[in-house]
């Protein structure tokens, strides 16, 4: 998928919009006039800290039957307040926090774990009624070889590294359009 800059903005706008409200506890004033945005997709959206890029919360689903641009509100919230790893977010907090949307494409199931590229494909695994996802921008960060993120796909799923291996593992691939502020 492409999205034009002034797509971007707007997604990026809606997203720090959505929590701005919730915090303020109003209703949010949205401006949406960007045909692209009415695609359904899976979206993640992470926040991070300013000063250390360390993250504070991310959620996102891999796919939506809603449009990208509710997709986005909804997960901007979700991230905000209900990512578990993470306390909500407070209003003070929010001016120190950067908002990174990562698009999704279609998943496709992956039957050669070699054909995975590091820093373009994400990953997402089902296995034993358990499952793990990595961002593409995931192992980049953190300087992961292709055996390390395979690995470290099981490990979020709460699997023994190569389970993506095992008899019945279903490891599948996507891209993903990431931008932030």
């Amino acid at each position: 998928m492409q999205l034009s800059h002034y797509e971007k903005e707007i997604l990026l706008m809606d997203a720090r919009e959505s929590i701005k409200a919730k915090l303020e506890n109003r209703n949010p004033a949205y401006n949406n006039d960007a045909e692209e945005l009415l695609q359904n997709c899976g979206v993640f959206v992470s926040l991070h800290i300013k000063s250390e890029y360390k993250l504070r919360g991310c959620i996102g689903r891999m796919i939506s039957n809603d449009p990208l641009f509710k997709t986005v509100r909804i997960m901007a919230i979700e991230a905000a307040f209900k990512d578990p790893r993470f306390p909500p977010i407070a209003l003070e907090e929010l001016e120190n926090i950067n908002l990174e949307i990562s698009v999704l494409s279609p998943m496709k199931l992956c039957k050669n774990p070699n054909d995975v590229e590091v820093g373009k494909h994400g990953l997402y695994l089902i296995h034993k009624g358990r499952s793990g996802v990595l961002l593409p921008q995931v192992p980049v960060e953190q300087k992961w070889s292709r055996q390390e993120y395979l690995d470290y796909i099981c490990i979020k799923a709460g699997l023994p590294p190569l389970s993506y291996q095992a008899p019945g593992a279903e490891l599948y691939t996507f891209t993903a359009l990431v931008f932030g502020e």
